[in-house]
């Protein structure tokens, strides 16, 4: 399921909640969904921060700048 497919269902649901309730299967179908997306949002972001490369002043890459 692509991520608007998925966030499009997750807000039909969204508005049934507030409009009339949701039955058991569409709470389980929803907690599932979230999951789903919460899982594809902290891939994307861990992705973002390994691609991260710091470079000092003296342009030496590796891990976090230190002060001296």
């Amino acid at each position: 399921m692509d991520i608007d497919t998925l966030v499009e269902r997750i807000n039909v649901l969204a508005r049934k909640q507030k409009s009339e309730g949701l039955t058991a299967e569409e709470l389980k179908e929803r907690a599932e969904l979230r999951e789903i997306y919460l899982n594809n949002i902290r891939s994307n972001f861990r992705q973002q921060l390994d691609s991260i490369e710091w470079v000092d002043e003296n342009e030496q890459k590796g891990g976090p700048r230190l002060k001296h």
